[in-house]
């Protein structure tokens, strides 16, 4: 397939893209939250969509975070399939109980009677100066909820394919996007990485089926010398990372586990028993966070196969400041990870 033959997309329309499609197919699914329809969203990933399927299915809703997501929680048991947008990841947590209380539990609560095929999505984690009470990665706070599934897409490609399978899915799933990322994709645009064919996709024939697989991790760059597991947003500076590290000889794997609630564990393991360093990469917490649970499992099943400790790479334990400089050197960047391999590999 030739240059001319893909398609440049960007996030925020990859994800309206699968919103579209599946509203298509399926009457049961509509979107509900902030803004998302007279306004066409917060940051336009629903531009459009009111136009088109109406105020029954595009659905405004007040500032009542815990009112709408146990709407959708309720819709959900009756059969339809909503989906639930935050305008900020950090203002889902007035809704905890709806989503950590009700919406994964009540499959088993219910007998297996009910069950909450719903979408909960929004803008994650810090990097646009909204101080620290809208600077939210809440990946590490809500992975640890048995019965929510967890995505974190990357690129515009995985976030319309993560998104579909998401919709389709008969348990609640987290889908934590970026509101740094919403732009990204546009030819031009220099944020991808070569490796990524700068934002560029190729179309598979049946675009509408075009769905990507809940526990299927995707190695963005090949490699030898270290492996290098990055979430989200980190997976483009672990790949400008990596860029830098082949200057000085050494070959970086990357692999994007894509979902964390299902961990795609095999795929990382098999990188690490091939280059026997890790580097895990995730803009949470350090403590208790997915890269310490990552980190974690590695050890569980390829301790010997390792040749040093594993370093993570992840936000400061600080709160996330306003500052611009101050919240960069917070946020886990392609320095740190360059710092963190020549370090793991005793290159330093």
């Amino acid at each position: 397939m030739s240059c001319t033959d893909m398609r440049e997309l960007q996030y925020r329309d990859a994800l309206r893209e699968a919103l579209s499609e599946e509203m298509e197919r399926d009457d049961r699914v509509f979107l509900m939250g902030e803004e998302v329809a007279e306004y066409n969203g917060a940051y336009k990933v629903s531009q459009g969509l009111l136009e088109k399927f109406g105020p029954r299915r595009i659905v405004d809703s007040p500032i009542s975070e815990t009112g709408f997501a146990g709407l959708g929680i309720g819709a959900a048991m009756y059969g339809l399939r909503p989906v639930i947008e935050f305008m900020s990841w950090s203002f889902c947590l007035v809704a905890a109980d709806q989503i950590i209380n009700n919406a994964p539990k009540m499959l088993y609560m219910s007998g297996g009677q009910f069950k909450v095929p719903i979408v909960f999505r929004g803008n994650n984690g810090a990097g646009g100066q909204l101080g620290s009470t809208h600077s939210w990665a809440v990946e590490s706070m809500f992975s640890s909820v048995p019965g929510l599934k967890m995505a974190i897409p990357s690129t515009p490609r995985d976030a319309k394919g993560l998104l579909k399978t998401a919709i389709r899915d008969d348990d609640p799933v987290f889908f934590l996007e970026s509101e740094r990322m919403l732009g990204w994709g546009a030819k031009g645009d220099h944020d991808f990485s070569p490796y990524l064919g700068g934002g560029r996709w190729a179309p598979p024939e049946n675009d509408s089926e075009f769905l990507i697989p809940f526990g299927q991790a995707d190695v963005k760059k090949e490699g030898t010398d270290c492996t290098i597991v990055a979430l989200g947003r980190p997976v483009h500076f672990a790949l400008k990372a990596a860029e830098e590290l082949e200057k000085e000889g050494i070959s970086c794997e990357v692999i994007d586990p894509r979902t964390v609630r299902p961990l795609d564990i095999d795929s990382i393991v098999r990188s690490v028993k091939k280059t026997s360093y890790l580097v895990v990469v995730d803009q949470s917490w350090p403590f208790a966070s997915v890269a310490s649970e990552i980190a974690m499992q590695v050890y569980e099943r390829a301790m010997d196969d390792l040749d040093n400790k594993i370093i993570r790479v992840t936000n400061d334990d600080v709160p996330a400041p306003y500052a611009k400089n101050l919240e960069q050197a917070m946020l886990p960047h392609a320095g740190k990870i360059v710092e963190a391999v020549r370090a793991v590999t005793y290159a330093a």
